[in-house]
């Protein structure tokens, strides 16, 4: 695996441990700030809408600009927005600059990605993608305890200098070890971007991204006030209960990483169905500590699995469009980032307590294994008709980076 996809994999890290990092936050920004847990949960929403919208937005601005300076420049807007927050008065600015921080991060999943993608041969796809996405999960094994006991031993606005710094690192090495330009043959064109994406399954695919992701982080953005409001954990112990869901996490990408290439839609189902399950009995034991930290472990597992199969598929769905179609997947993850704990806070408001979020989890879940049950079947519909042959497969664009049209000529010989 080239040097630099590893590289974006850490940036992922450094950037990703501010997504999640709230979630051991919530408790001490909730009195800083002078809100309720709940409110402060919309910190999290806050952010994933930047996500939503700064994903296909800043894809689109950033095209035609060489992949380093593009990882670059996000960075940096990132680090500026983290300085400022960690500075904020008040809940409004820290809203503001959460949104902001999400703008910057979304256009660098997508280019972080895309660039990953097209350093790697076809049958790697998946494994580079895994190497990526494994950023944010050793965010949660890592990053996240970390920002937690930061805020617990100084204040949660230490955990926020703590990402700007780590994030500056990050950029210094991407200028370093990231190549400048792009790959030959490249030739990025948005118009081409958007006709390499016109296919239902891909929107199918976006659909199950965001019902999974959604089903994870209800669940994560509250498990540290369920730990420690209905299972008794001390606070003390709940930076090491989230690193067990990192751990979790870090175990799913390695083997997700590995049967996403052979067995992608298998992947998916099996891990959402385990997903729904076990954020079932999540809900039905919150009150017993020792079987709510086996499932934390194993809702991180299951969790991630899945991820490597919902990041790769997509460039397999619509290969004439590399950028654009994973900066979209990244908006589909923070839908369900969105919705999610949203969702959870209502549940909450609504006096159901803290470990209904998990039922919400669960139900998304189930959700999601319905989309993975259809997508089979339109799966299995499109290889039971007669293949007319082309020159270009019909899902490539003519001005698709040649080893990305030559891969998708060879996946459509091997589907008929």
């Amino acid at each position: 695996m080239p040097p630099a996809v590893y590289i974006v994999g850490l940036g992922i890290f450094t950037q990703g441990t501010s997504e999640f990092m709230l979630s051991g936050l919530l408790p001490g920004m909730a009195d800083d700030l002078g809100v309720s847990i709940p409110d402060a949960g919309l910190l999290i929403s806050a952010f994933a809408i930047g996500m939503v919208v700064g994903a296909p937005l800043l894809a689109v601005v950033t095209l035609g600009w060489p992949r380093r300076t593009a990882l670059v420049s996000l960075q940096a807007a990132f680090v500026v927005a983290h300085v400022v927050g960690a500075l904020a008065p008040g809940y409004a600015v820290l809203f503001v600059t959460r949104v902001i921080s999400a703008l910057a991060y979304a256009g660098y999943w997508g280019v972080a990605v895309a660039t990953a993608v097209a350093l790697v041969p076809a049958a790697a796809k998946a494994r580079a993608v895994a190497v990526v996405a494994g950023g944010l999960t050793l965010a949660t094994i890592v990053g996240v305890p970390v920002g937690t006991l930061l805020s617990q031993v100084s204040s949660w606005r230490a955990a926020f200098w703590a990402v700007a710094a780590a994030t500056v690192v990050s950029l210094v090495c991407t200028l370093l070890l990231v190549p400048g330009g792009r790959g030959e043959g490249e030739r990025p064109s948005v118009r081409a971007e958007l006709r390499g994406m016109a296919r239902p399954q891909l929107w199918l695919s976006y659909a199950i991204t965001a019902f999974a992701f959604g089903a994870v982080i209800v669940t994560f953005s509250y498990l540290a006030a369920l730990l420690t409001e209905v299972g008794g954990v001390s606070e003390g112990w709940v930076p090491a209960i989230l690193a067990l869901f990192g751990v979790g996490g870090l175990v799913g990408i390695v083997v997700g990483g590995r049967t996403g290439e052979t067995r992608p839609l298998g992947t998916l189902g099996l891990g959402l169905g385990a997903l729904a399950l076990f954020s079932a009995l999540l809900a039905l034991t919150a009150h017993v500590t020792a079987v709510v930290i086996a499932l934390v472990f194993l809702l991180g597992f299951v969790g991630y699995v899945t991820n490597p199969a919902l990041q790769s598929r997509v460039f397999t769905l619509a290969p004439g469009a590399p950028t654009l179609v994973g900066a979209t997947n990244t908006a589909a993850f923070n839908v369900g980032n969105t919705v999610a704990p949203l969702l959870g806070g209502l549940t909450i408001d609504a006096g159901f307590g803290y470990a209904s979020v998990a039922w919400v989890g669960t139900g998304l879940a189930a959700a999601g294994t319905l989309g993975v049950l259809w997508a089979a079947r339109l799966q299995r519909a499109e290889r039971g008709r007669p293949s007319v042959p082309t020159p270009v497969s019909p899902s490539v664009s003519p001005s698709a980076p040649l080893p990305v049209a030559q891969a998708a000529r060879e996946s459509a010989r091997a589907e008929a």
